[in-house]
């Protein structure tokens, strides 16, 4: 099959992911509560305790904050992919005329909407409260690519949880263990200066907090340093190992 019609098949299979949240709004409702609640709890529960004020800390968590909302917003998509492994709907896929990685791919790239949704929330309500951005629009765009592009590798890994765990709320479990130490031990939340020596180590090679200092960096205008190569970096490196395993594990199933 030409990659042509499999990326048309994969399309058309992304716009029924998308149908489905048009029928189910409720399934949203995780990715329209969970930004409110980290901007809300992190800025005016630590804001003072962190950074002195919860202006001045607004301003440095928020960016982090949009990074931790993607990442829970993949978790959707590994469960999506267990629920719908189980009831039935690959079996009928698997009958029909469309590339077989089709159903996969469709599934990541509808996905992707809620991560631009999570993402419009967290800056909306940024704004709100008081976040304001130094960098120019080109350089807050990037920020927000940056993260999209981040979300979108750490799809690929709740992908393949999804595909090989035997029941969504063991990718949901599982998710939760993985997601939790790369969100809070990293930056996101305080700088890397005042954490534990032994800490600051995990830090320093964790990738959110590459993601986190390019967003940063970007949104207010602050030195770089290697941060946006890196992003990318470790969202080609997730990609490279993976998209394949993801895929080499949805052919066994379907």
């Amino acid at each position: 099959m030409s990659p042509l019609r499999a990326a048309r098949h994969s399309l058309t299979l992304a716009w029924r992911s998308l149908a489905k949240l048009r029928h189910s709004p409720d399934r949203l409702l995780d990715v329209i509560m969970l930004p409110i609640v980290l901007v809300v709890v992190m800025v005016f529960l630590f804001g003072d305790a962190v950074a002195g004020s919860t202006h001045s800390y607004l301003q440095y968590v928020l960016p982090g904050v949009a990074v931790q909302a993607l990442l829970f917003a993949s978790l959707g998509i590994g469960a999506g992919l267990s629920t719908d492994l189980r009831n039935g709907i690959f079996d009928r896929f698997r009958s029909l005329p469309i590339a077989r990685s089709a159903p996969l791919i469709g599934y990541i790239l509808g996905d992707l909407v809620t991560f631009v949704l999570s993402l419009a929330l967290v800056f909306a309500l940024g704004a709100i409260v008081g976040f304001r951005t130094r960098g120019s629009v080109p350089a807050v765009l990037a920020a927000c690519a940056i993260i999209m592009v981040f979300a979108f590798a750490a799809s690929w890994v709740m992908a393949l949880v999804g595909l090989v765990a035997r029941s969504p709320a063991s990718v949901t479990a599982f998710s939760f263990v993985l997601i939790l130490p790369l969100t809070f031990g990293s930056n996101v939340f305080v700088p890397t200066g005042r954490l534990p020596g032994w800490l600051q180590a995990w830090v320093k090679i964790n990738p959110v907090t590459d993601v986190s200092n390019a967003a940063r960096g970007l949104m207010l205008s602050l030195p770089l340093g290697g941060a946006v190569w890196a992003s990318l970096l470790w969202a080609l490196g997730i990609v490279a190992v993976f998209a394949p395993l993801a895929t080499w594990a949805y052919r066994r199933q379907a």
